[in-house]
């Protein structure tokens, strides 16, 4: 037997943890292994803020959205009194699912197993052939926890979420400058991915692929670049910054550097190269500049608001990316593009012209992901050195063990 495989892992999860080579990949067991999985379901993917669109989608009262996370899924809904609200999806019956579309408008939630009805409110209101002493005000629907932070909508399946006072707060200038509170979901893609989560996010976290894996989106951003080449290139958009209606603003609380208690948020900018000013196939315009700005500075903003949820802010266009698990080998990529609310398809913007670049980068993401996934699960695998322009994939997964360990 060759000696480059080894017999299996058995070290406990606490000793695994404390075992991670600094600067290094994870071990396979973080990957591969339904106890640690199950470890993440309870201390990081149900106790954080996940995005889940714009608030724009529930214009009226009955609308609604569904989200569906692992083994979660709420019931995203418009209240009459314009309030927004979030329910499991969980009839308090036997547990079948109330809703079983993705959207729509309900003015009565109907689990379609026996007939339970609730209203918009998730109080329950029709239960038949139920017992005299049955008290159906104590059988409403189970409460979500959801808030809006600037226009967005977010969503936590656990009742003692992180704050998001610092992220509203801090977060609060640069999304003004983009008019986040007047945007409206142009477009939303979902992609799913057979892999673990970790892997889809960790490939989102680093450029040091992008070269050779995403020549168009290579050839306009400079994310691609490392540290120093990319600080050169920064000059042509600083100085325009200011006339475009944009302010140099940077903000750093991201996975490690959050607050206690507080979800992990972040702001940058960085140029694109020149002759771009948005993402699209030439670098040109595809749809109405976004709040108050005034022109195109040639640059792109990113902003994080948790451990899912990432946002590239265009002049002229937002695309979210939301990374969820299905379950511990597979997961689910959820893209939306938010332009102007005034903005008319067809008129002020083409769909296809606005999605192409993600749309054609995140499929072959997807690719790149899955290869590795089927990698990171052979006898083989052996973590190895993250490179320099793995930083960012690097400071999630410390974050990751630190809350494992917590």
């Amino acid at each position: 037997m060759s000696a480059a495989w080894r017999y299996p892992d058995t070290r406990s999860i606490p000793e695994l943890i404390a075992g991670q080579k600094p600067g290094y990949a994870l071990e396979q067991r973080f990957y591969t292994d339904p106890a640690i999985y199950e470890l993440e379901l309870e201390k990081i993917i149900c106790k954080n803020w996940i995005l889940a669109g714009h608030e724009s989608e529930l214009p009226n009262p009955g609308d609604f959205k569904v989200l569906k996370v692992a083994n979660e899924s709420a019931i995203i809904i418009r209240a009459k009194d314009g309030t927004i609200n979030a329910f499991a999806n969980v009839c308090r019956h036997r547990g079948s699912l109330v809703c079983l579309e993705s959207k729509g408008n309900k003015q009565k939630l109907t689990c379609p197993y026996h007939g339970w009805m609730y209203d918009i409110e998730g109080k329950l209101i029709v239960a038949r052939n139920m017992p005299e002493d049955f008290d159906k005000a104590s059988h409403g629907l189970h409460r979500v926890s959801v808030d809006v932070v600037h226009g967005l909508l977010v969503v936590c399946f656990s009742d003692a979420p992180p704050s998001l006072d610092g992220a509203k707060r801090e977060l609060a200038e640069p999304m003004a400058m983009f008019g986040f509170e007047n945007l409206k979901v142009a477009a939303h893609k979902e992609y799913d991915i057979a892999a673990n989560w970790k892997l889809s996010i960790e490939n989102y976290q680093e450029c040091y692929h992008c070269a050779t894996a995403h020549i168009d989106y290579a050839r306009m951003h400079t994310l691609m670049l490392d540290d120093k080449k990319r600080e050169r290139v920064q000059a042509h958009m600083l100085e325009k910054m200011e006339s475009c209606g944009i302010k140099n603003i940077f903000i750093d609380r991201i996975d490690t550097n959050a607050r206690p208690g507080e979800i992990g948020y972040g702001y940058s900018r960085t140029a694109m190269f020149d002759g771009y000013k948005t993402g699209s196939k030439g670098g040109k315009p595809v749809a109405p500049l976004l709040g108050d700005l005034k022109d195109y500075d040639g640059g792109a903003s990113d902003f994080c608001l948790g451990p899912f949820s990432f946002l590239l802010a265009y002049s002229d266009h937002v695309v979210c990316y939301v990374f969820t698990p299905t379950d511990m080998g597979n997961s689910k990529c959820d893209i939306y593009w938010l332009v102007r609310n005034d903005a008319q398809e067809g008129k002020d913007f083409d769909v296809d012209e606005l999605t192409w670049l993600w749309d054609v980068t995140t499929t072959s993401d997807k690719e790149i992901i899955v290869n590795n996934w089927k990698g990171v699960r052979s006898r083989y695998y052996r973590p190895g050195p993250f490179s320099g322009m793995e930083h960012d994939e690097r400071v999630y997964i410390e974050w990751i063990l630190q809350e494992l360990a917590s």
